[in-house]
């Protein structure tokens, strides 16, 4: 699958919903099937970590693998299902202004704060911290198990031909947004990430927004 620009045909006037996301913010929220909703990169390059769970039963949740597999494709882009943990399609990129998403990178952590950067930025915020935050919050006995690999919104891993990958500059830029269609009623959970190591977000977190529409 080729990177695919492919603007969206809703008005931002007639979301029934919008949701500012304040850097180094969660949000979680359910999205009904058939809604529509939006992520808007408000000030460009900044990573938007997201995890989706099928809201009627939560052990359904967002499987990478199962995703990059049925698209033959590591990156996410207009037309890319996201797939679940037992394959079924829980939503489907509708619109996207930005080009591709991240699925490897993973969300940042205290551990990954310590391995890729320095011992002293164990204790940097991260967006483990957020989702955890966001769960226990939620309640509905979701904790730290419930943290599987997420998608990375905006953010740019590009992969060799050898097979690695790396941080690189964003490839988005302000207002630039990706758009889902729910396929399921499911949970969003969101970390606006908060890093200030790479240049996912040009060491400097910004807001983001989310809006919803209804069917």
């Amino acid at each position: 699958m080729q990177q695919t620009l492919q603007p969206s045909t809703l008005k931002p006037e007639q979301a029934t919903s919008i949701h500012p996301i304040a850097a180094g913010e969660g949000w979680m929220h359910i999205v009904k099937k058939g809604e529509v909703f939006r992520i808007t990169d408000l000030h460009g390059n900044q990573a938007v970590d997201t995890i989706f769970f099928n809201a009627e039963r939560i052990e359904e949740r967002y499987n990478a693998a199962n995703t990059m597999r049925e698209q033959g494709n590591v990156y996410i882009t207009t037309g890319s299902e996201i797939r679940s943990n037992d394959n079924n399609v829980l939503l489907t990129v509708v619109a996207d202004t930005c080009g591709r998403h991240d699925t490897l990178g993973s969300a940042c952590s205290c551990e990954s704060n310590t391995a890729r950067y320095a011992l002293e930025k164990r204790y940097m915020h991260s967006c483990r911290d957020i989702f955890l935050k966001a769960l226990l919050d939620w309640g509905q006995g979701m904790d730290k198990r419930d943290q599987v690999c997420n998608i990375n919104f905006f953010m740019n891993v590009p992969v060799n031909p050898e097979g690695g990958s790396n941080f690189e500059d964003g490839i988005s830029e302000a207002n630039k947004y990706v758009e889902l269609r729910a396929e399921m009623d499911v949970i969003v959970l969101i970390s606006n990430c908060p890093q200030l190591n790479n240049p996912c977000n040009a060491y400097n977190p910004t807001p983001v927004e989310v809006r919803i529409w209804s069917k």
